[in-house]
């Protein structure tokens, strides 16, 4: 169960990222941000409200509340705010191809903080899918270098930002499991995502840019069509779906299995978007789809 909520996760993060690029294009990666959490906020207490009767987990432990108020701080603000620089200082394919490597850092800290011990068989599927994810990312976008900077000291940040996105998403989806334990996946999510967007429209505040955010979504219906459709196969489907993935299985082997997006997105690219696909994409697709196989087989 815990393995194919994960596989699920990818698909989700495949589709949201189709509505937040459109969005995004229109209105700024920082409004997209701040919006989806609020809009994945109000989806998730009017959830919470119909499966449990009551609008908000009141009754869960302070231990609780501190560990995924951490993850979503961590994970969804401070992860999210420094792979968007990153995007911005090296591109999009350097970047994505270092967050490849957060299977790898969710597994690390979780065996350090969590105690979880993987199979070789289950770090060996852990190290092709990952292998096959990186190949694909990289041929996806291989000879476009618009976005690479001639500055050595702005592409070091940038690269150096990516890890701390790939940090901040492998430490908050730790936070998330030790946080949530044997909580029900919706209050945890809830808890999460809403202390998220309380930071983040916190912070908005101070800076005086929460009007703004609200005028450029509400005042723009294609804007908040796709803001709202983002979200709801994004934070309010995704996270939800990625609670119940690492409290059902190891975060090493559910973090690989959510990190198949750019897999997923290859179809996307060649029917939306009218890409070609290339040998070596189809190629890196067949040895991460060899790597789930491993995962599956053993998990």
């Amino acid at each position: 169960m815990g393995e194919f909520a994960a596989f699920l996760v990818a698909i989700c993060w495949a589709l949201t990222s189709v509505f937040f690029a459109a969005a995004g294009n229109q209105v700024g990666s920082l409004v997209v941000n701040r919006m989806r959490l609020l809009f994945a906020s109000v989806l998730l207490i009017a959830a919470h409200l119909v499966l449990t009767g009551q609008a908000f987990p009141w009754q869960a432990e302070p231990e609780r509340w501190l560990w995924l108020g951490l993850s979503g701080i961590i994970g969804l603000v401070l992860g999210d705010a420094f792979l968007f620089q990153a995007f911005v200082q090296i591109g999009a394919r350097i970047s994505i191809l270092i967050m490849a490597s957060v299977p790898v850092i969710s597994a690390l800290i979780a065996w350090l903080f969590l105690g979880e011990r993987l199979a070789w068989l289950e770090f060996g599927g852990i190290f092709i899918t990952v292998t096959g994810i990186a190949l694909v990312v990289y041929d996806h976008q291989n000879g476009s270098h618009a976005n690479r900077p001639e500055n050595k000291k702005v592409y070091f940040q940038g690269i150096f930002f990516a890890f701390l996105g790939a940090i901040g998403q492998s430490v908050g989806l730790v936070l998330q499991k030790k946080g949530g334990g044997d909580f029900p996946a919706i209050s945890s999510v809830l808890i999460r995502v809403s202390l998220a967007a309380i930071t983040l429209w916190s912070i908005a505040l101070l800076q005086k840019k929460a009007k703004f955010s609200l005028l450029q979504c509400f005042g723009n219906k294609t804007v908040l069509r796709s803001i709202a459709m983002g979200t709801l196969v994004g934070p309010f489907a995704g996270i939800w779906l990625s609670m119940v993935a690492v409290q059902a299985a190891y975060v090493g082997i559910a973090s690989t299995l959510m990190a198949l997006t750019p897999i997923i997105m290859l179809p996307i690219a060649f029917f939306v978007y009218k890409e070609k696909i290339s040998k070596m994409a189809l190629i890196g697709t067949f040895v991460s789809l060899a790597g789930v196989a491993i995962i599956f087989l053993l998990g």
